[in-house]
């Protein structure tokens, strides 16, 4: 046997019935619109350069064939000259040291006196070459172009 519903449980049932007939028009109208409803719609890919794409990756033709022996694995030796040119910058000649600015770049190089091959001063145009030292690169070989020109 049925319960008795009151006048309350039949307005709420009917409340219920119109929302569910809402849902189902919104529904319809969603799939008449021609919107994107379905999971294979709404999937992106992402392709071998890290773009998000909406082609699966099986179907994508224009893939790129890397030969493993042309992949580095380390970072690729720069060629340094071998003289560079520079200006010194500061010469102490008490304490036998003093600094190179090159004349290419913005770099300050460390030089000792026991590296100088002639008698430099302050301002002098210099060829010199680099070695790693303990605190960077310092320069070494380092003679004025005058002097370079006349041997």
């Amino acid at each position: 046997m049925a319960k008795p519903t009151t006048f309350g449980k039949k307005e709420n049932e009917k409340k219920k019935q119109a929302r569910r007939q809402a849902k189902q028009n919104r529904k319809e109208e969603r799939k008449q619109s021609g919107k994107a409803s379905s999971f294979d719609d709404m999937i992106a890919y992402v392709d071998e350069h890290g773009m998000i794409t909406s082609t699966p990756p099986e179907e994508r033709h224009d893939k790129e064939k890397i030969v493993q022996e042309d992949i580095q694995i380390s970072i690729p030796k720069q060629e340094v000259p071998a003289i560079l040119k520079g200006r010194v910058e500061y010469f102490d000649t008490q304490k036998g040291y003093g600094f190179i600015k090159n004349l290419v770049g913005t770099d300050k190089y460390f030089f000792h006196v026991n590296n100088v091959l002639a008698d430099i001063v302050e301002n002098d145009i210099v060829t010199f070459d680099l070695e790693r030292g303990k605190r960077g690169m310092n320069a070494v070989n380092i003679c004025t172009i005058n002097n370079q020109l006349a041997v």
